[in-house]
């Protein structure tokens, strides 16, 4: 009896002192705020264009199912489909935390709708995300910023495609750019514009940072790297491997239909691992 419980307090123990391990790792601060997503077609023409579309739903799937918030802020749409570029913002609880692990490249491989003989083609699209910065985080001079107006090209009825609604803003000592087409009113376009603005000026500052923190440790789970390729969807065995973290799931149907949470929390233990690794050397 005496050996069961010294064997079950033991364990309880050593859980424990994982747990307080984890708790010690310091918090990113940029893990609390909202998220900014853009998502663009690679290589693979039509296709890929496709795959952003679909990329584009399963994330807002996956934040219906956890709750987050969903707002588009820019499109440009594919010729056969999709998107060639499409950008949106994410805010709840950690939301840049939770998104964060999608920067990078994501590839497909499957047989496109055009393909007469069958053959798999690979496409590519890129994701990068943002942390969204307020006017406490970054000071965008109102003197740096050029404001253009041109009318909209989306759908949303004649009001919105024959007046100058959408806006255009760049960052003149940077070269940033920005816009916005998806209100009806200048002033909600103008203030969406500026918090994507904002928060890529804030990005080009945070990756100095990064980069510096890079030269002294390799993380291979949240590098930030958009050139890097994450992950590959393969149609034909059904099958999503991650190669930051060699894990590979057969649930690729469900998974690009949002239910990506599995692999997100595999990725923050990896993340926290490698964290807890670093403060032990």
């Amino acid at each position: 009896m005496a050996k069961m419980e010294y064997d079950e307090l033991t364990a309880q123990c050593e859980k424990m002192e994982e747990e307080i391990k984890l708790l010690l790792i310091p918090k990113d601060p940029e893990d609390q705020k909202n998220a900014i997503v853009e998502i663009r077609a690679g290589t693979g023409g039509d296709e890929a264009s496709i795959f952003a579309g679909e990329l584009y739903r399963m994330y807002t799937k996956f934040c219906e199912r956890t709750g987050l918030k969903t707002e588009l802020v820019d499109f440009t749409d594919g010729t056969s489909g999709g998107f060639k570029e499409i950008i949106f913002n994410v805010s709840g609880p950690s939301a840049y935390g939770i998104m964060k692990y999608e920067s990078g490249v994501h590839r497909v491989q499957r047989v496109p709708q055009t393909e007469t003989q069958g053959r798999v083609h690979t496409s590519a699209a890129t994701v990068a995300v943002l942390p969204e910065a307020d006017e406490f985080d970054i000071d965008v001079k109102a003197n740096d910023v050029r404001k253009d107006l041109f009318c909209s090209s989306g759908p949303g009825g004649q009001s919105v495609n024959t007046t100058y609604s959408a806006v255009r803003l760049t960052h003149i000592p940077t070269g940033i750019v920005a816009q916005c087409q998806d209100q009806k009113s200048q002033i909600k376009n103008f203030e969406k514009a500026m918090t994507v603005l904002r928060s890529r000026i804030y990005e080009l500052e945070y990756n100095k940072v990064m980069e510096e923190r890079a030269r002294q440790r390799k993380t291979m789970v949240s590098s930030g790297d958009r050139s890097a390729k994450i992950r590959t969807y393969n149609y034909p065995q059904s099958r999503i491997t991650d190669h930051r973290i060699g894990l590979t799931m057969y649930n690729l149907q469900s998974f690009i239909d949002g239910d990506i949470g599995e692999m997100i929390d595999a990725l923050q233990v990896a993340e926290n691992a490698e964290r807890l690794k670093e403060g032990m050397i």
